[in-house]
């Protein structure tokens, strides 16, 4: 593309993604519990109700819908629906601890070129998915002959970031 920049809008880092809850206490419960986020402080000036929460370098904002009766109902777990993806370095322990907890989940497993993937799928109790995986496994290779900038928390002793044009 003519005159494109790697960083158009300057932007730094990912920093919070917002989920509409029927239960913020539910939810801040689950995110706490299953996920271990921690809450922190939100702004007074908002005029409904709601929470933040922060851990592994990211915010989730849970909000409470005005009308909790009406939302979504909850889907089954389809690995093909829209979800945020956390990494573990253990799959073993997570897919574990979610048995423990009573939480029903989708486990797949991917190979490519001899790379395996793990991948567990659940939802939080509004039905919003949530993948926990091993990810970091698969190399970030662009697609084009443009350089990729990687994250300053990637931790670059599991990943492998490929700089430069595929040849």
């Amino acid at each position: 593309m003519e005159g494109r920049t790697n960083n158009p809008l300057m932007l730094k880092s990912l920093n919070h993604i917002s989920i509409l809850c029927r239960s913020v206490e539910k939810s801040l419960d689950f995110y706490e519990s299953v996920l271990g986020f921690f809450p922190i402080q939100r702004p007074h000036c908002f005029e409904f109700h709601g929470a933040w929460l922060f851990n592994y370098g990211i915010g989730i904002h849970l909000l409470q819908s005005e009308d909790p009766e009406n939302m979504p109902k909850v889907t089954p777990i389809n690995p093909m629906d829209k979800h945020i993806s956390f990494q573990s370095d253990n799959m073993a322990v997570v897919e574990k601890k979610l048995k423990e907890m009573g939480i029903e989940y989708v486990n797949n497993r991917l190979e490519e070129d001899g790379i395996y993937v793990n991948q567990l799928f659940f939802h939080d109790p509004d039905g919003f998915m949530i993948e926990i995986c091993n990810c970091d496994n698969l190399p970030v290779i662009p697609l084009s002959q443009d350089t990729i900038r990687s994250c300053s928390l990637i931790n670059r002793n599991r990943s492998t970031v490929v700089y430069g044009p595929l040849t």
